[in-house]
């Protein structure tokens, strides 16, 4: 099983190529590519020679001895609701050509699963919301194919900002998530089960175990792994808060999990000044290996 980590938080810090070197200095086997700034005028993937700038990366990469096992999509990935500026700027036509290009991004690093959140809908039934999930997934269809990329849907949450509180997201629950996985094609959708989501109460779900148990072998493929108060998203590292990783290990071993471990811990590291970096990089990976380790016995 290849540790990974996604690279959001030490490109902030570093820049890409920078980030790839010092996570492959660091000992990971693999990158979670993150494309957040893609929107980003600035960024060297809004440019039209976006396709050379992937292609350094992969160089960079196979220069360091490390792949690319996945990558990440914009996010949110449709607006219910718009602000004036986003309508402006014409967010919901945008954003679906930037997904479309990660996922030709995702294919030159040569990962093979590109993470893209499914859409919430307030005051939609839940046939409506699921009907316009898959929609929107089987428009990407022959993009997967033509990119021979997988899409993986994640587990999500909402959050009620009068009451101050999380509450249910698109394929929270396990039942919802499998049924949306088998409504699309199997070749190319699969999940990736956030585990960290997947405890906070009120997100919808009842625990990591159950949605891994409910996915199965065939279904998931791909976890984010970071630890929380089973309240707040916190985005860290795995034994610092209070999730039951014994248990989850032991569920992904029953399942017969093959797929990678992958972590989105970036708030563990951003806590540190970027001299400790370093340290608090190697602990994340020991904590990966040490997990993966009890996976294996």
């Amino acid at each position: 099983m290849l540790i990974s980590t996604q690279t959001a938080g030490f490109a902030e810090k570093f820049g890409d190529h920078d980030s790839i070197k010092f996570l492959a200095k660091v000992g990971f086997d693999a990158l979670d590519y993150s494309m957040f700034n893609i929107l980003n005028s600035n960024h060297p993937l809004c440019k039209n020679d976006y396709r050379e700038y992937a292609k350094s990366l992969k160089k960079t990469a196979d220069e360091n001895n490390i792949i690319f096992n996945q990558s990440h999509a914009p996010f949110p990935s449709y607006i219910q609701y718009p602000n004036e500026n986003q309508i402006k700027n014409g967010y919901n036509e945008i954003i679906i050509s930037a997904i479309i290009k990660a996922m030709e991004i995702a294919s030159i690093l040569g990962g093979k699963i590109i993470i893209v959140h499914p859409i919430t809908l307030l005051n939609y039934s839940y046939h409506e919301q699921k009907n316009f999930n898959i929609n929107f997934y089987n428009n990407l269809l022959p993009y997967c194919k033509k990119y021979n990329v997988k899409i993986a849907l994640e587990n999500m949450w909402n959050w009620d900002d009068k009451e101050k509180k999380v509450t249910p997201g698109v394929c929270a629950d396990s039942n919802e998530f499998t049924d949306y996985l088998d409504s699309l094609d199997k070749d190319y959708f699969t999940a990736c089960l956030d585990i960290g989501h997947a405890e906070m109460q009120g997100s919808g779900s009842l625990s990591a175990v159950e949605l891994i148990n409910t996915l199965g072998h065939d279904r998931l493929k791909a976890i984010h792994v970071h630890d929380n108060d089973k309240i707040n998203d916190l985005h860290t590292l795995p034994f610092t808060q209070q999730l039951n990783w014994d248990e989850i290990i032991n569920t992904l071993k029953n399942i017969n999990y093959d797929g990678d471990f992958t972590f989105e811990a970036d708030n563990f590291i951003s806590r540190f000044p970027v001299e400790l970096y370093l340290n608090a990089s190697l602990l994340m990976l020991d904590t990966g290996r040490y997990l993966v380790k009890k996976y294996e016995l």
